[in-house]
Parts: structure tokens; C-alpha cells; sequence
């Protein structure tokens, strides 16, 4: 089966201060010196897994565990500092609120340039700006700055905008937040069906039943390391043995 997504031993390191430098010669003076006061922190350590073309892929795991830095790493807008990765086909990314939108810009707007951003011309989205409009049922404020919007008017037009692009691989972050219980119905049934078209789709989740029901496979980070992988069930199982 043709692989969408390969990571290989794919880690991420950040640097956590341990002391903030209160003045400017306090700073100059900790340059001079060479004391680098921080510590080491490793998001992802030696992670690797595959997605096979047109599978849905769940990634589920306590907060801190690293998924979303893994989502993120995955989109490129994060770059591991070592391992490899190999990813064959068109990103679309849905992350946590903010990411590709600018408040200052209307709803309209901004749909139009996160459609160019992922190399959609003008005359594409013009073909599915009313379909983004109206599955989000945000028609009437198309207009408006998203700087007024609610977060759960910000995340409906997020979401609506990242699955009318018709991608090839879509990476989505503890989408089952978006909007009440009514929109998160039509979400989950806007997935199954993107899925049964073979989208290749990773999803980070909170939501064990959902990653059961939508995923095949999934795996299982705890500090940054794959905990479990496997068949979906299996790894919520493992998953909910170790909160136990």
C-alpha cells in the first residue's frame, strides 16, 4: 500500500529558560560568560510511524505528550532537529485557533488568503467560497473583522475553510471542539465522508470514541516517545490502562 506519510526517528528539542535576564548587562554579561541557563526539554524523541494513502491516522495521548508539537512538525511549521520525514501529497492543516487566520482581516478575506497560502488561484476558491460560507453558517458575517468573531465563530470558519480545499492529507487538532454539539455532528459527518473519499487524514483527539470510530490505526504518545501503535481500539485501550 503506497505510503502518504514516513517519519523516521523524528525528534524536537526545545530550550526552557530557567532564569530571565532582568537587564540589558545582565544579558551582555551571560553572552560574555557562556552561561546558558536553561534546560533541555525533547517534545518528540525518536518517533516514527507510517499512514498509508487515504488512512485515517489517530494520535491520542495526555496533554504535554507532544501530539500537537508532532501535528505541527507534520505541517512544516515546526522543523525536527533530527530524523526523517517524508510526506507525498497536499497538506491542509486545521491546528489550535489562530494558526493561518489574522484577526485584522474579514472572514472573507481571510479565506482567500489561506486558499492562496495552500496554492489555491483566485478562480478555485471562488468555486467553494459558498460552500465555506454556509457549511460554517457564517454567511451573514462574511463581512465582519475576525477580531469580532467568538472562538467558536473562528473555529466554524476554520474548519469549513481546511475541508473545502479538497486535500490530499489533512491534519486536524482536537477538531470535536469546534461549535455546539449540532455543528460538531455535521463536522463528524463531513470527516466519514472526506474519509470515504480517501483523504489521508492524521487526527489528534481527546475523543477516544470518535479516534475509534474514525481511525483504523493510531498511536499512543507519553513524553514525547510512541507508547503504543497499532490497531485503534488496542491503543485506547492501552491508553486507558495507563490512566488507570
Amino acid at each position: 500500500m503506497t505510503q502518504a506519510i514516513a517519519l523516521n526517528n523524528i525528534s524536537k528539542r526545545f530550550k526552557i529558560p530557567h532564569t530571565k535576564k532582568n537587564t540589558l548587562l545582565q544579558g551582555i554579561i551571560g553572552v560574555i560568560k557562556r552561561q546558558y541557563d536553561y534546560e533541555e526539554f525533547w517534545a518528540l524523541k525518536d518517533v516514527s510511524f507510517e499512514v498509508a494513502k487515504g488512512q485515517a491516522f489517530g494520535i491520542i495521548g495526555k496533554n504535554g505528550s507532544g501530539k500537537s508539537t508532532l501535528l505541527k512538525v507534520l505541517a512544516r511549521v515546526l522543523y525536527p532537529d533530527s530524523g526523517s520525514m517524508l510526506i507525498t501529497g497536499e497538506v491542509t492543516s486545521f491546528l489550535e485557533l489562530g494558526v493561518g487566520f489574522q484577526p485584522e482581516l474579514t472572514a472573507r478575506e481571510n479565506v482567500y488568503v489561506y486558499s492562496s497560502i495552500l496554492g489555491m488561484g483566485r478562480r478555485q476558491t471562488d468555486k467553494i467560497y459558498d460552500q465555506i460560507f454556509e457549511f460554517a453558517e457564517l454567511k451573514r458575517f462574511e463581512h465582519m473583522r475576525l477580531k469580532n468573531f467568538s472562538s467558536g465563530m473562528y473555529m466554524r470558519l476554520a474548519f469549513s475553510t481546511a475541508v473545502h480545499m479538497n486535500p490530499e492529507i489533512l491534519l486536524m487538532d482536537e477538531v470535536f471542539a469546534v461549535g455546539d454539539e449540532q455543528f460538531f455532528k455535521k463536522s463528524l459527518g463531513k470527516i466519514n465522508d472526506m474519509r470515504k473519499q480517501g483523504v489521508t487524514m492524521v487526527l489528534v483527539s481527546h475523543n477516544l470514541s470518535s479516534v475509534k470510530e474514525l481511525c483504523s490505526r493510531a498511536m499512543m504518545l507519553d513524553s514525547g516517545r510512541v507508547a503504543s501503535a497499532g490497531v485503534s481500539d488496542k491503543v485506547v485501550d492501552d491508553y486507558l490502562a495507563m490512566l488507570s
